[in-house]
């Protein structure tokens, strides 16, 4: 079975090559969402989502509390930032992290790297 993942970017043109990139890499994309708020919405159904790919910053507003969120419910994710790791804060230092620009390779690693969900309770 496919990972299913949420994006979380602002910027459309990545969005459209993540969403073709991720069903290469044996990903299905289970949401986007470009802002804190449609995210979060995606998050309500979150027996839906495996794992979140995060952009760090979307439009001014940052995805900190996305994280939170994933963080609560146990979904794994990553940041993708062109900013580098000094911009999170520490409750998230420790989370992985690809830099912008990143390429096919850097994704696939990202994701080779990424625990599995836990299953959801009955």
């Amino acid at each position: 079975m496919p990972r299913r993942v949420l994006i979380v970017e602002d910027e459309s043109l990545l969005v459209m090559v993540l969403e073709d990139v991720l069903p290469a890499l044996g990903c299905e994309v289970a949401a986007t969402a470009h802002s804190v708020e449609s995210a979060l919405e995606a998050l309500a159904d979150d027996d839906r989502v495996d794992l979140a790919i995060l952009d760090v910053n979307l439009a001014g507003d940052d995805s900190f509390p996305i994280a939170d969120a994933l963080h609560a419910r146990g979904i794994p994710f990553f940041f993708a930032t062109g900013y580098g790791a000094s911009v999170l804060p520490e409750r998230h230092a420790d989370a992985p992290l690809i830099k912008k620009p990143y390429g096919q390779r850097d994704l696939e690693a990202a994701l080779a790297r990424m625990p599995q969900r836990p299953p959801l309770p009955n």
